[in-house]
């Protein structure tokens, strides 16, 4: 491996971001320092987890950072949930958005199996 940037998670990881701060538009505007930023700095904190863990020395500490992202994906899809039962924007277009989060959710737990099982 190259850098964080050859990874297919990281890149999907962006992607997830980009989505979400384009959903998050949407919001109401008293939401900007509650659930707008907190999504936001969630979908940001994935994608920055990645990077640092594969910028680390060992696969112990870049495992480490990959259960951070998905520590911050649990988070990411609770905030979905109640930006949902909260009417906060269009369901679909938020569903969406779940759904890109639950495969970049599946992809880490994937990367995350691989490095351990090499490691053994």
């Amino acid at each position: 491996m190259k850098t964080h940037k050859d990874l297919d998670v990281w890149r999907a990881s962006v992607d997830l971001a980009r989505d979400v701060y384009i959903v998050t538009k949407s919001f109401p505007k008293e939401e900007q320092f509650g659930l707008i930023a907190q999504m936001r700095r969630g979908a940001v904190s994935i994608t920055s987890n990645i990077a640092e863990g594969a910028a680390r020395q060992s696969t112990k500490e870049f495992v480490h950072f990959l259960l951070v992202a998905v520590g911050s994906s649990s988070e990411l899809d609770t905030q979905m949930d109640i930006a949902k039962v909260t009417e906060m924007c269009d369901p679909t277009q938020l569903e969406e958005v779940q759904e890109s989060l639950t495969r970049v959710t599946m992809m880490l737990r994937g990367l995350i199996r691989s490095l351990k099982s090499n490691q053994a």
